[in-house]
């Protein structure tokens, strides 16, 4: 096929869709009409022979072809926006939209309260954060990258690990006075715990701890399973029960008698921290910015 520049136009219309998730988002975001949208995909898709997207009344989704369609010319429209940039005289400037999937315990008890500073650096990009329990396609869903817990499951991803955090048991002084300490890890088996949903396999996450050379794996029980960390943080402030959490994100709450960190012996476990992005390419330099970004606030903590 002999190149045509209207397939490279109908291309930047198909980013916006797939960004955007309707025809109107995407009129929206490119300065066009509606039906200037639908006509633009129905040209590419004519010139493509194929259906890009499957459509009802009340959704809109990639097919199969449209979505490896997308996942191939998605990194030279990002190649195209970078070599822009650079063509400007601002080789290092941030600019345009990020849509980052990112975990929901990242976001709130880590990232908030401190992306001001990154807003400041970057006053040119403007960020859209999804927070879902389950990891979705980041192609059907417009996503630029993913910041997530846990290894790798998805061999189609480029996954970076960035960091390691080391995961706490906790309670509250309220809870230590009406059920006592437990004086080892094998103790929480009597005790009631406040359980976390791992979203891959929908069953609470196992409670292990590590000293050394030395590994524990104990089987906990309690009233409450949780999907939202945030909640269930201040369950076990307000004295509900024990749980485990990142140490990342209750520093404060430890230095302020908040909540008492149970067994600072058994820190040895450690949650790693991932970016994912959908191309093998060289990813963008917004997509680099916030990855970087992330490591240096982790690392402050």
């Amino acid at each position: 096929m002999a190149f045509d520049g209207r397939i490279l136009s109908g291309v930047s219309v198909l980013a916006a869709v797939v960004e955007g998730g309707t025809f109107v988002k995407a009129a929206a975001l490119i300065g066009v009409t509606d039906s200037g949208v639908s006509r633009a995909i129905g040209r590419l898709e004519a010139r493509l022979g194929v259906r890009l997207f499957d459509r009802t009344t009340r959704s809109l989704s990639l097919t199969d072809e449209g979505r490896r369609f997308y996942e191939e010319v998605k990194p030279h429209l990002n190649a195209i926006e970078d070599a822009a940039v650079v063509a400007s005289g601002t080789a290092s400037a941030v600019r345009g939209r990020l849509k980052v999937d990112i975990d929901p315990f990242f976001l709130p008890l880590v990232l908030a309260g401190r992306l001001g500073a990154f807003c400041d650096r970057y006053p040119e990009l403007k960020i859209e954060f999804v927070s879902k329990e389950q990891f979705g396609d980041l192609v059907s869903d417009g996503i630029d990258l993913a910041i997530r817990f846990g290894q790798p499951r998805f061999s189609t991803l480029v996954a970076r690990k960035l960091i390691e955090a080391p995961i706490l048991t906790v309670a509250s002084p309220r809870y230590i006075e009406r059920h006592g300490r437990p004086r080892d890890p094998t103790d929480l088996s009597a005790h009631r715990c406040l359980q976390f949903l791992d979203p891959h396999s929908g069953t609470p996450f196992d409670w292990a701890f590590v000293r050394g050379k030395e590994t524990i794996e104990v089987a906990t029980s309690g009233p409450l399973t949780f999907t939202d960390p945030k909640s269930m943080l201040e369950e076990c402030i307000a004295g509900t029960g024990v749980t485990q959490v990142i140490s990342w994100g209750v520093g404060e709450l430890l230095a302020d008698g908040v909540l008492i960190d149970l067994f600072p012996d058994w820190h040895g476990e450690l949650f790693p921290l991932f970016a994912f992005h959908p191309s093998r390419k060289h990813p963008p330099a917004k997509v680099r910015a916030f990855v970087d970004f992330c490591v240096e606030v982790c690392r402050e903590l």
